[in-house]
């Protein structure tokens, strides 16, 4: 098994090498991670499976615009928000204010660490984490991920109000 484990290593090696010869991308750090996700996916698989959770023939728009609104809204929480930047905080480095009510952040580490970092900044790639546990929560507890979904939704609505309001003040000056 280490012989294998080691052969791995330095195949990855190579093929980050020949992807970016610098070395500043951390392609390992990114396997690791889509091991997690696959990992936290097919575990979610098996709950469904094991709990004999039939699979919609097809998901609703209702639940779709809801979950896709509620996404977004808990991804940039999630990523920019600066109350939980204290669980970016050992793997990201502050930047400054990057929008309203929004910090900026870059990854300090390398390697796996790097790749995580990058990830908890990324409102867009943790919205693949975030959809993927709101449809399990659809197919396992669909009540309670309605209702979590609704009041990430309604937080975004608010937000989108705010913008509205602000810019209408700074307009009328």
């Amino acid at each position: 098994f280490a012989g294998m484990m080691s052969e791995a290593t330095a195949r990855v090696r190579e093929v980050a090498q020949g992807y970016e010869p610098s070395g500043d991308r951390p392609l390992g750090g990114y396997i690791a991670l889509l091991g997690i996700y696959g990992a936290l996916t097919g575990a979610s698989a098996l709950a469904v499976r094991s709990l004999r959770r039939e699979l919609p023939a097809r998901i609703e728009p209702a639940d779709i615009a809801l979950l896709a609104v509620a996404t977004h809204k808990l991804s940039r929480l999630l990523t920019k928000d600066p109350v939980t930047s204290p669980f970016r905080a050992p793997l990201t480095a502050f930047e400054g204010q990057s929008g309203p009510a929004e910090v900026g952040e870059r990854p300090r580490r390398r390697g796996f660490l790097h790749a995580a970092g990058e990830l908890v900044t990324c409102p867009f790639c943790v919205g693949q984490w975030v959809a993927t546990a709101f449809m399990t929560g659809l197919l396992l507890a669909p009540r309670l991920t309605r209702v979590v979904a609704a009041g990430m939704t309604v937080v975004a609505a608010a937000d989108a109000l705010n913008l509205g309001y602000n810019a209408a003040q700074q307009r009328a000056g």
